[in-house]
């Protein structure tokens, strides 16, 4: 039986190794694992000592979801081998992903939390601000010179910024 590519298994899969460690953890996402760590801390916030959301939205985008899911099914499979994955499994776990409730249960987030958001991001920096708004113990900072891609846009200020919060909050890393 074949492993299924879904947001589900991939959040299953993700709070079981979380579990699995001894110690409290520092969880650090942009985008789709921005989302996993996110809901992780939601359903464990005993196990979170602190959090970081790196560009990701306030709820699933379905429209947009759906745009991207179209254009995905004309995109040759070649482009999809290149990032490690099947042109079905990616369609399949975006699919999957339209029924995500990202703004549900956040208020019962209690660890530091660092939101952040590329300030050329369009379309997350709403989010963003929501995010900062809704999840007590936030700070929400801006990425410069940075899209939803921050890690590949502006790696060295994205990885200050990460330190910083880190450092400020007595977590060690």
């Amino acid at each position: 039986m074949t492993h299924q590519k879904t947001y589900p298994s991939l959040q299953k899969e993700f709070t079981k190794y979380c579990n699995s460690q001894k110690e409290k953890l520092n969880l650090c996402g942009l985008s789709l694992g921005g989302i996993l760590a996110l809901n992780y801390a939601k359903e464990n916030p005993d196990k979170v000592k602190s959090l970081i959301l790196i560009g990701i939205p306030y709820q699933i985008p379905k429209i947009l979801f759906q745009i991207q899911y179209q254009i995905l099914k004309i995109t040759p499979k070649k482009v999809f081998e290149k990032l490690g994955i099947s042109k079905k499994d990616f369609c399949q776990l975006l699919h999957s992903m339209k029924t995500i409730k990202i703004q549900e249960k956040i208020e019962q987030i209690s660890c530091p939390c660092l939101i952040l958001c590329g300030n050329l991001d369009k379309i997350n920096k709403k989010s963003a601000r929501k995010l900062a708004k809704k999840i007590k113990h936030s700070t929400l900072q801006w990425i410069p010179n940075s899209s939803h891609e921050s890690n590949m846009d502006n790696p060295m200020e994205l990885s200050k910024l990460i330190a910083n919060f880190w450092k400020n909050n007595n977590n060690n890393y």
